[in-house]
């Protein structure tokens, strides 16, 4: 069963100034990547001024399907040009398979782990 969405707080790692983190829910599906949408590209709105990277943390997300990927693109197409997007999806899982299937790895950089993904 998929709940409505109830992404982390965001948190701003001290390692890298400007870039805020987002940990999304354990399940991303047509019953809550519509709803998602608006609560990440509020966060990104919120910050504006000062976000340089929004990093999207899929570790704990165990199942995503089309809508991960179309939330994702939505999300990559917003902030062209503000910021960059950075993804974070353990190599084997659901997620990083959707991922690569899609294509999307192309434009969007995945990373396996947070540690990467804030270093890059």
């Amino acid at each position: 069963m998929t709940f409505l969405p109830n992404p982390y707080e965001p948190r701003e790692p001290c390692e890298l100034s400007g870039c805020t983190v987002l940990a999304l829910p354990a399940e991303i599906d047509f019953c809550n990547a519509r709803e998602l949408l608006p609560l990440v590209l509020s966060t990104a709105d919120a910050r504006d001024d000062r976000l340089r990277v929004l990093v999207l943390d899929l570790t704990a997300t165990h199942f995503m399907d089309s809508q991960g990927v179309g939330l994702i693109s939505q999300v990559h197409h917003y902030l062209r040009g503000s910021a960059r997007i950075r993804v974070v999806a353990a190599p084997e899982s659901v997620p990083s398979r959707v991922l690569e299937l899609s294509g999307l790895r192309r434009d969007v950089p995945v990373f396996d782990n947070l540690a990467e993904a804030l270093r890059s």
